[in-house]
């Protein structure tokens, strides 16, 4: 077995390949970078301070605006996280979800269970395998079908659907709760939160069946007042 070198300050040296001459341009021909510095003649890469964006072929038709495109990105799709009834019951029975009229279940508990690995722009309830939802449940969600909202108001739970932008839905994944919930802003987001068939937050006739809850926020009523006057000017159409 062949012995090993002692490793010492005399013998260190870096690894081969690791160290390369420092390139010296504008020393004379002999060095290969001498003259135009590896430059070029006369171009504009040749001028300092010479900068050009990627993609950009000297004022020609990029070659990524000749190809066709086909169909578009909209950017105001959401993508929900979708959970179903029927695993949100099998957490509870597991102990790693509970729901109480003090403490529901949101995004927060369910990404720290493991019931959902990404919030997206929200969660969404689904009410496949609705019949195996036993427990009643506390549920604020971004958004919950119809025969999610059926099943877990007859198994004596409540749901409802709250708007997320991107800054509340983080601070409701963090726990924080040292700023203000964020409103919906757009049209659509206004009307389909303020009707109570969605279970929206802002909806009046949504909050009365809540009652008294704790986590009830202030806020809640006082933008479905806003909603309320807003549709007595018959800005939304009652339908």
């Amino acid at each position: 077995m062949a012995s090993r070198a002692r490793v010492t300050l005399a013998n260190l040296k870096p690894s081969r390949g690791s160290l390369h001459n420092q390139k010296r341009v504008g020393r004379g021909q002999g060095s290969g970078y001498g003259g135009t510095s590896g430059r070029g003649h006369k171009g504009q890469k040749a001028r300092s301070g010479s900068s050009l964006r990627q993609g950009f072929e000297g004022g020609q038709t990029p070659i990524t605006k000749l190809f066709p495109k086909r169909g578009f990105v909209n950017h105001n799709a959401k993508e929900w996280a979708p959970v179903n009834l029927d695993r949100i019951q099998h957490w509870i029975n597991q102990g790693r979800l509970t729901s109480s009229p003090e403490n529901p279940i949101t995004a927060r508990e369910l990404l720290a269970s493991g019931c959902i690995h990404d919030a997206h722009d929200g969660v969404k309830i689904l009410g496949d395998n609705a019949s195996e939802l036993k427990t009643p449940i506390y549920i604020i969600a971004s958004r919950a079908s119809k025969s999610a909202i059926a099943a877990i108001e007859a198994a004596g739970g409540k749901v409802v659907c709250k708007y997320y932008n991107a800054l509340a839905l983080r601070d409701c994944v963090k726990g924080r709760t040292d700023r203000v919930s964020a409103a919906p802003t757009t049209r659509k987001d206004i009307v389909w939160y303020g009707l109570h068939r969605n279970r929206g937050f802002v909806s009046s006739k949504t909050l009365q069946e809540l009652g008294n809850l704790p986590w009830i926020e202030d806020r809640w009523k006082a933008l479905s007042e806003q909603l309320g006057v807003w549709r007595k000017q018959k800005v939304v159409p009652l339908k």
